[in-house]
């Protein structure tokens, strides 16, 4: 049993028709990438250094946590401080 047909730069000048399949899968790995270094460095419950940023979620007590916001307003909450 042989290669599989478009996984080689020769083999994908021969079947151009897979380029479009590799370009997707490569642009669908760097947006899952992409989101999981945003969720490794934006995410309230990951905290890098515990003695610069010991509760990392107090910060967020007045945000409001989504991706896109589109109202652009602080949202304040009644949750106790610990």
């Amino acid at each position: 049993m042989g290669k599989f047909p478009g996984t080689s730069i020769a083999s994908l000048k021969q079947r151009k028709e897979l380029i479009p399949v590799w370009v997707c899968i490569g642009f669908g790995a760097f947006l899952s990438g992409a989101y999981t270094l945003r969720l490794a460095l934006k995410s309230p419950d990951v905290t890098w250094n515990r003695n610069s940023n010991p509760e990392p979620w107090q910060e967020y007590e007045h945000k409001n946590y989504k991706i896109i916001n589109p109202t652009e307003r602080k949202i304040g909450t009644d949750a106790p401080k610990f």
